[in-house]
């Protein structure tokens, strides 16, 4: 893990594409603005996470339904 320190207005930029500037600190928040191209998706890591979940619980159904077709092709 990379640690660095920036202050209000400062950035930091990723690959060439993508900068994250520091837009304030106030009672221990830190507000960061994101620029990244549109087909780079950027999430907070809890939202990353419920998408991640869901998106397996998406593969599993697809999963079973196709068993369940399979099963009543047999029949």
């Amino acid at each position: 893990m990379l640690i660095l320190t920036r202050k209000q207005d400062e950035s930091i930029i990723i690959d060439d594409k993508i900068e994250i500037t520091v837009i304030s600190i106030d009672e221990g928040k830190v507000r960061l603005g994101i620029s990244a191209p549109k087909e780079i998706a950027v999430h907070r890591k809890e939202v990353y996470l419920d998408i991640q979940a869901e998106n397996k619980k998406a593969a599993e159904s697809s999963m079973n339904i196709d068993v369940l077709q399979k099963l009543l092709k047999k029949k």
